[in-house]
């Protein structure tokens, strides 16, 4: 902290980010015109999807500001473009076309922020009207609240470069980090009040439950299997060059859980529409998801769990392609040490990221459902950070703390060769 402060570069950029947060933090608190707060609040305290909205809004979806989508519009753009970079082969050449390349790619999620955010916005009003939460608006105002949404949700995009460029960390994983630890102050007062002399012993647990999850949390994102790769180099004399390939435990990140979380919240967005339903039959499948896939229901986590499980494979192997990068060693004049170049060498790597990713995927999955878990052994169910929010949480710390030791090292470099 003392080197921090020092630095006045550093100091800058942690001013120039505090600042943009609290602008932000501003913002969430500025309603769309012509909506009723009270009814939009009292129906989040019953429904998931649009509670896990308000998690990364950080509260904006129960004011409706006009900041409500948050980063979500660009954060799905990102997924999607991710996954055809890997797929279309005219993005994954621009992807390897350095810094050149990634703007391009940067641009093009900015333009389809746009769509993605005027349906979406459209799409919170279209669920909301249906379940009597706002009226039917004029047209007008139905364009009025459609633009407003939309534009908070760029001007969040705008905000976030600014952090990325002038501040500190990356700037749409500290915006969200905001959202997420903005609810934490009253949670806590709300924790506290709801608390008990009996209830000493279950939260103490909970706090070293939480401890020794947020160990496992930095373990798991930090932890790499490095795969040692030699290269043979001819010339007058014969050199030997080792290098090592790293495989990260976790390498889908907290990809996987967004994706599991779009899925199993399906069954509880239709099972009212369902139940309103003129068919029986549709009337009973409503009824059935509306009881057995709610927040707190078994069936409920464990189809998450193994969501989370499948996709934490799927994207583990979409990013990580073991015969692409065997032939790529191959190609260099490299081998791993007692397996032969081509086809063995992919069969190792392909059974080597299917065992580390096991443990990864387990891990994920169980920090998916932890809040079930915690409620069921502790009966503490006011969790504000969840699975998803504590992987984001945790993640961002750990890339800003490393960005900050760069900063310093190098700082710490120029003045000795000055």
């Amino acid at each position: 902290m003392k080197n921090i402060f020092k630095n006045s570069e550093l100091r800058k950029k942690i001013f120039f980010t505090l600042l943009v947060l609290v602008f932000f933090r501003l913002l969430a608190h500025i309603p769309v015109p012509g909506v009723d707060i009270a009814a939009i609040r009292a129906y989040l305290q019953g429904n998931v999807f649009f509670g896990l909205f308000d998690l990364f809004s950080g509260g904006a979806f129960q004011n409706f500001s006009i900041v409500t989508l948050g980063l979500n519009p660009y954060i799905n753009v990102s997924i999607i473009m991710q996954l055809f970079t890997i797929m279309i082969p005219s993005l994954e050449e621009l992807s390897k076309e350095g810094d050149v390349g990634r703007e391009k790619i940067n641009m093009y999620n900015r333009f389809l922020t746009v769509p993605m955010a005027l349906a979406q916005a459209y799409g919170i009003y279209f669920l909301l009207n249906k379940q009597g939460v706002i009226g039917v608006l004029q047209p007008f105002d139905l364009v009025i609240l459609i633009i407003t949404m939309t534009v908070g949700a760029l001007l969040l995009v705008w905000l976030g470069e600014l952090i990325s460029e002038y501040g500190i960390g990356n700037g749409t994983s500290i915006i969200i980090f905001a959202s997420i630890i903005g609810r934490l102050p009253s949670a806590l007062i709300s924790f506290a009040s709801t608390s008990t002399a009996n209830s000493i012993f279950s939260t103490l647990g909970f706090i070293v439950l939480s401890l020794v999850v947020i160990v496992g949390v930095v373990l798991v994102n930090e932890g790499t299997r490095n795969i040692v790769v030699e290269y043979g180099r001819r010339g007058v004399k014969s050199q030997k060059v080792t290098n090592f390939l790293p495989i990260k435990v976790n390498q889908a990140g907290v990809i996987p859980i967004i994706f599991a979380v779009s899925m199993v919240m399906l069954p509880n967005l239709i099972s009212a529409p369902l139940q309103q339903s003129s068919n029986a039959v549709f009337q009973n499948m409503g009824v059935f998801m509306a009881r057995n896939f709610t927040e707190n229901s078994l069936m409920y986590n464990v189809l998450y769990f193994v969501l989370v499980v499948g996709f934490t494979f799927l994207y583990t192997f979409i990013q990580f392609n073991p015969q692409k990068i065997a032939d790529d060693v191959k190609k260099r004049g490299g081998f791993i040490p007692g397996i032969r170049p081509g086809m063995a060498t992919e069969r190792f790597l392909r059974t080597i990221v299917l065992r580390i990713t096991a443990w990864g995927a387990l891990f994920l999955g169980l920090v998916a459902i932890l809040p079930y878990i915690v409620q069921s052994l502790m009966g503490i169910s006011n969790l504000t950070i969840g699975g998803t929010g504590l992987l984001i949480v945790v993640s961002v710390v750990l890339e800003t703390i490393r960005q900050i030791q760069a900063l310093t090292v190098s700082r710490s470099y120029e003045s000795f060769l000055g």
